[in-house]
């Protein structure tokens, strides 16, 4: 055994490892990614013994996977994010009617504000529509505690069990123990026994039916006074040492929970500098909101008049409390999200938790009160840099931190497709389809070339809603390598078998970059080691239709723009691939360099690729532009892509080893192209 400091993600990951699990897929999507890659660095250290992993080619293949192994009784693991789960969704609505032998557990990392997602979904609801049993962890620690009572749980009533972690509790880091070497669980020497109860005939599952409602009244039981319990707690509801029998009632999920227990302690520390009693109150920590652990909620609840809820995304637990609460004609008042008493979108804090709590427990004056630990309106701006020996210099800064928009990385591939197929279409009518990934940053300016974005894939499906609505209209959908494989293939199916008139520019960079440079099946690489024959993007076009299919280096503006002319004007289906690697695969060249005796200040080179690598300096003075300032190139961030050369009309960016007289020939495109 031996301690480390470990992340969310990867203490997850040695917790499914210690419980046995045999099997483990997923797809990428963050704050989830980390889980199968953990898995997939123990089994290649050869500290994970007998396990399989791997990167399915999307959530729903995943999956499915994974319940043929739990059928023959290997224990498994299902990674995604949130709106992974709608992929899989109709895999997971049959297989808990199916049952499984081998425990399964579904790790969906739900993602609040939405930080890197495109909803704030919460899975809670999706457990509760799939009638799938849901824990949610407050913490590392507690989270892996929930995965080895998740496998626990599976077994024994034969259901997947959601484990559904938030952005926070992914990303905190904690110290945990965990074995140096697992092996995974020997499936029953019986393996898969046939069965009529696997296939899923109408009989079998009204029969079934009836037996997962009867379960979840079990499991809603054992969360109220079984082994489950224990995540479910209740602190406090005696009369404190004056007396008072607490009236006021707090309940918490998921991070909330220490978000809560934080600001409660901070506001004791605050009544007690204040001379203030800190009055009573009975708090309750909802780690199972599915099912309700309704008889524990009872206890609670007895003798308060009010209860307040803290949850992120949806109004679950205060839901379930407003239910229960009409069943017994009890008379507590519950406080959330509905009433305007807590946050109804986005991530909880400290802060917000500590205002709304002052103000529920009547001692709004204690904000004010001198604490060990200040928040807040309390926090100084100013801390401390140590300069030479022991002294110190103060550092503050009370003005507005700097808005930096998401933006394509200096040298993306995907800046010099978004141009190309722009400046070819020119002043045609067009409706340009977007995906999810990286390039869903294509939208902002000055590119300005993604009007929609829906869901994964669903931007070659609807190109050719829009073909058919605006035939006048040329439709273009834009697809990366990864989500190709993922959830395009559908889409270009359709649209040969309907003969739609639409462009795919398939932005092949190699990997799958917006969730931390996984493989695909693009790429040839897996996570058990072997590298298999990558699967032609081109062949798979071929294969299914697409008459017109050319290719293009993005990094080569006329070789770019002359590719999307070509497929745009082909009548019926047409494909780009633009293949150029993304900036964190591929070596980084010589910046570029600015010819200040040939820049005019025109600022071409920003307003019409928009690259973070070039800046302008309006107090810069020139031959050619006078007082209107000159560009720059930002040499921490230009990896010598060369785009930008192309782009500029007075030959005023240069290449590396280009003379400003231009003795030397002007290079074709990126230097590592």
């Amino acid at each position: 055994m031996q301690k480390q400091l470990l992340m969310g993600n990867e203490a997850f990951a040695h917790a499914a490892l210690k419980a046995g699990v045999r099997v483990a897929a997923g797809y990428p999507g963050t704050p989830s990614s980390e889980v199968i890659e953990t898995i997939a660095a123990e089994h290649a250290a050869g500290r994970a013994q007998g396990i399989h992993v791997e990167w399915s080619t999307n959530e729903k293949a995943a999956l499915e996977l994974l319940a043929g192994a739990a059928y023959a009784g290997a224990r498994t693991l299902f990674t995604c994010k949130q709106v992974g789960l709608n992929v899989a969704s109709d895999a997971l609505m049959s297989l808990n009617y199916v049952g499984i032998k081998g425990g399964t557990v579904l790790f969906v990392a739900d993602d609040p504000g939405p930080i890197s997602s495109q909803t704030e979904q919460d899975t809670r609801r999706f457990g509760a529509f799939a009638k799938v049993p849901v824990l949610d962890p407050a913490t590392p620690d507690q989270g892996c505690e929930m995965i080895e009572a998740a496998y626990e749980l599976s077994e024994a009533y034969r259901t997947p069990v959601i484990v559904r972690p938030t952005t926070r509790v992914c990303h905190a880091s904690t110290f945990l123990e965990f074995p140096d070497v697992t092996t995974a669980r020997d499936i029953p020497e019986e393996g898969f026994v046939r069965d009529s109860k696997w296939v899923i005939f109408p009989k079998r599952a009204f029969e079934a039916h009836g037996e997962i409602n009867e379960r979840l009244k079990q499991i809603a039981e054992d969360a109220s006074t079984g082994a489950l319990s224990a995540f479910n707690p209740i602190e406090g509801g005696g009369a404190t040492e004056q007396g008072e029998t607490p009236q006021l009632g707090i309940v918490a999920g998921g991070v909330s929970t220490m978000y809560v227990r934080e600001a409660l302690r901070i506001l004791a520390e605050r009544c007690h500098t204040a001379g203030v009693d800190m009055p009573a109150y009975r708090f309750m920590q909802i780690g199972m909101p599915f099912p309700f652990p309704e008889h524990a909620a009872q206890d609670f609840a007895g003798g308060l008049d009010q209860i307040i809820v803290f949850e992120e995304l949806d109004h679950v637990i205060e839901d379930a409390l407003l239910a229960m609460c009409g069943k017994l004609h009890a008379g507590y008042e519950v406080l959330g999200k509905l009433n305007g008493y807590t946050r109804d979108r986005g991530e909880n804090t400290v802060d917000d938790a500590l205002e709304r709590l002052a103000k529920y427990l009547g001692i709004e004056q204690v904000l004010g009160a001198a604490s060990a630990r200040p928040l807040g309106d309390d926090v100084s701006r100013e801390t401390s840099v140590r300069v030479s020996g022991d002294s110190t210099t103060p550092l503050a800064y009370d003005g507005a931190l700097p808005v930096r928009p998401p933006v394509l990385c200096a040298g993306c591939p995907h800046r010099g497709s978004f141009y190309a197929i722009k400046r070819a279409l020119g002043k045609t009518p067009a409706v340009l389809c977007g995906d999810i990934g990286c390039y869903t940053l294509g939208n902002a300016m000055p590119l300005d070339a993604v009007d929609t974005c829906l869901c994964m894939g669903a931007g070659i499906t609807m190109a050719q809603g829009f073909s058919v609505v605006e035939p006048q209209k040329k439709t273009v959908a834009f697809v990366g390598d990864s989500t190709f494989f993922a959830s395009g293939l559908t889409g270009i199916v359709n649209a040969v078998y309907n003969q739609h008139d639409i462009t795919v520019a398939v932005l092949d960079n190699a990997t799958t970059a917006m969730t931390g440079s996984q493989p695909h099946p693009g790429t040839g690489v897996t996570l058990m080691g072997p590298k298999s024959q990558p699967v032609s993007i081109e062949s798979v076009l071929k294969a299914v239709g697409f008459k017109c299919i050319v290719h293009a280096n993005p990094f080569v503006f006329e070789e770019s723009a002359a590719a999307a002319k070509e497929a745009i004007e082909f009548e019926g289906p047409s494909a780009i691939i633009y293949e150029g690697p993304c900036i964190s695969l591929s070596k980084p060249g010589e910046p570029v360099s600015i010819d200040a005796g040939a820049c005019t200040g025109c600022k071409r080179c920003i307003t019409e690729i928009g690259c973070p690598g070039i800046g302008f300096d309006a107090s810069l003075r020139g031959p050619a532009s006078g007082g209107r300032g000159q560009a720059f190139i930002d040499r921490s961030l230009c990896n010598g892509c060369g785009l930008c050369t192309q782009i500029c009309p007075f030959d005023a960016i240069l290449l590396p080893g280009q003379r400003p007289d231009g003795a030397e020939e002007r290079g074709e495109g990126a230097s590592h192209a």
